[in-house]
C-alpha cells in the first residue's frame, strides 16, 4: 500500500528538523531561534496538507500553479521573524565580548558581527551615522547590526536614512539603562521579544487551530463540504451562527472589487475563531468551485479573513503591549523606525515595505520626507494594507512561494567567536 500524503510530509519535515537540531538540553527552555525553527517547519507541513486539498497535484516539496492559501505565505513570514531574531542573537554576543573587551575600532566590532559584503557597508554606514548622535562604537554596531537581514537598499534615499538614524539614536537614548551597552541591549532585547511573542501567538492559536481543521477532516467519513465545515467542525470560543454568517457573506462578496477587508465594519463583535471556521468553509467552497477563476476567488477571501485575525488580534497586542516593558524601549516606536527597511522572501519573490509606500499617494505631500517614513508597522492600517500588497503581488506569481525557507539555526548554540 503505498504510504499517504500526510505520512510523506510528516516523514520528510521531521527529517528536516532532526538534522537541523541542536543538541538537546534538557534543563532549558527552547530559544527563540529553536521555537522559530519548530514554528517554520510547523507551517510547512500545514501548507503541503492543505495545498493538496486545493491542487490534488501537489506533492510533498513540490510546487504549484494553483493560488496560495494564508498558509504558504506563513513559513516565509516566519522565516523574517527568525532572520531578525537571529540577528538579535548575534547582536547580543556581540555585546557580551564587549563587555569584556570594547572593540578598538568600527572594522574590529564589523568583524565580531561576522558582517561581510552588501550587509557590512549597510551596517557600518548606520553605525557612523549613529556615532554622529552619539552612540559609543560598540553599542552603535550592535544596534545598526539588528539591519543586517533587512531592505539595505531603502537607505540609499537620503532622506529615509537619515530618519531611521535619528529614529534609532532617539530610541537609544530613551533605554532604560544608564551604562551604554546595556542601553543598546534594551534595544537589542526589544526586537527579540516582538518577534518572538508574535511568531508564538499566531503560531500557537492559527497554526493550532489549522492542525485541529486538517485532523477533524482527515476522521471525517464521506465527502467534506462547506457546509459540513460549518455544522460539524468547532474551536474553542468560535460561535456557529458568526461563521455561518461570515461564510454567507463571503459567498455573496467573493467577487468584490476591493476584496473584502475591512472584517471590524463587516462583522463587528465576531470572535476571530469564527472568522478562522469560515476560512476553512471558504476554503472547501474553493476546492469545489467549477472553474480556477472561481476558485482562486475563494483563497483569496479566505486569505484575508485568516490574516485579519493574524493580524489584528494576534499580532497587534504584541506590538503595542497595554503595558510597556520595563527592560525595552518602545515596541511601537521601534517598529516605525525599522518600517523602511521590511522585507520577505516569499520563495523567489520579493516584497518589500518601501515598494508599498511608493505605491501609494504620497501622504504628507513634502519632497523632505521619504513616504516609507510615514508609515509605520506598529499601526494595524499600516501593516494591513502593506499585507493586502504582499498578497496581490503574490498572487501574480503562485509558485515562487513553493519555494519553501529553510530552517534558521541558533548560533548560541555553538561556540562564540569572542575577539
Amino acid at each position: 500500500m503505498r504510504p499517504s500524503f500526510h505520512s510523506l510530509a510528516t516523514s520528510v519535515l521531521m527529517l528536516a528538523a532532526l538534522s537541523w537540531a541542536p543538541p538537546a538540553r534538557a534543563d532549558e527552555s527552547p530559544t527563540p531561534l529553536e521555537d522559530n525553527r519548530r514554528i517554520t517547519l510547523g507551517y510547512i507541513e500545514i501548507a503541503y496538507e492543505l495545498g493538496s486539498l486545493l491542487d490534488p497535484s501537489l506533492q510533498p516539496g513540490g510546487s504549484s500553479n494553483v493560488r496560495p492559501n494564508w498558509f504558504v505565505f506563513a513559513p516565509h513570514a516566519s522565516r523574517t521573524g527568525g532572520q531578525g531574531m537571529l540577528g538579535a542573537a548575534l547582536a547580543r554576543r556581540m555585546i557580551d565580548a564587549a563587555r569584556g573587551q570594547p572593540s578598538l575600532s568600527l572594522v574590529h566590532a564589523l568583524d565580531r558581527l561576522g558582517l561581510s559584503g552588501e550587509a557590512r557597508l549597510g551596517v557600518e554606514r548606520l553605525s557612523l551615522e549613529l556615532m554622529v548622535y552619539g552612540v559609543p562604537l560598540d553599542a552603535a554596531a550592535s544596534i545598526a547590526s539588528l539591519t543586517r537581514a533587512m531592505n539595505g537598499r531603502a537607505l540609499v534615499d537620503p532622506r529615509t536614512f537619515g530618519t531611521t538614524a535619528s529614529r534609532f539614536a532617539s530610541l537609544y537614548w530613551s533605554a532604560p539603562a544608564v551604562h551604554p551597552l546595556d542601553k543598546a541591549e534594551a534595544m537589542v532585547l526589544t526586537l527579540e521579544h516582538t518577534l518572538h511573542e508574535g511568531n508564538l501567538a499566531i503560531f500557537t492559536d492559527i497554526g493550532g487551530s489549522a492542525r485541529l481543521y486538517l485532523d477533524w477532516r482527515r476522521g471525517v467519513v464521506g465527502e467534506v463540504t462547506s457546509e459540513r465545515v460549518l455544522s460539524e467542525f468547532s474551536l474553542q470560543d468560535a460561535v456557529p451562527e458568526e461563521s455561518r454568517r461570515a461564510y454567507e457573506y463571503g459567498l455573496a462578496h467573493v467577487n468584490d472589487t476591493p476584496r473584502p477587508h475591512e472584517m471590524a465594519n463587516l462583522f463587528p463583535g465576531m470572535h476571530w475563531k469564527s472568522l478562522l471556521v469560515a476560512a476553512f468553509a471558504l476554503y472547501e467552497e474553493a476546492r469545489r468551485a467549477p472553474t480556477p477563476a472561481e476558485r482562486d476567488a475563494f483563497i483569496a477571501l479566505g486569505n484575508n479573513y485568516v490574516a485579519w485575525r493574524e493580524q489584528h488580534d494576534m499580532a497587534q497586542p504584541v506590538f503595542t503591549p497595554a503595558v510597556p516593558h520595563l527592560d525595552e524601549v518602545s515596541r511601537s516606536a521601534f517598529l516605525e523606525a525599522l518600517t523602511p527597511m521590511l522585507k520577505t522572501d516569499f520563495g523567489t519573490l520579493e516584497w518589500t515595505y518601501t515598494d508599498y509606500a511608493y505605491s501609494q499617494p504620497d501622504r504628507d505631500g513634502s519632497l523632505l520626507t521619504s513616504p516609507p517614513t510615514e508609515y509605520s508597522w506598529a499601526v494595524f492600517w499600516d501593516r494591513w494594507t502593506g499585507i493586502l500588497y504582499a498578497f496581490d503581488q503574490a498572487y501574480g506569481a503562485p509558485s515562487a512561494l513553493w519555494t519553501m525557507p529553510e530552517p534558521l539555526v541558533d548560533p548560541t548554540a555553538e561556540p562564540a567567536n569572542g575577539t
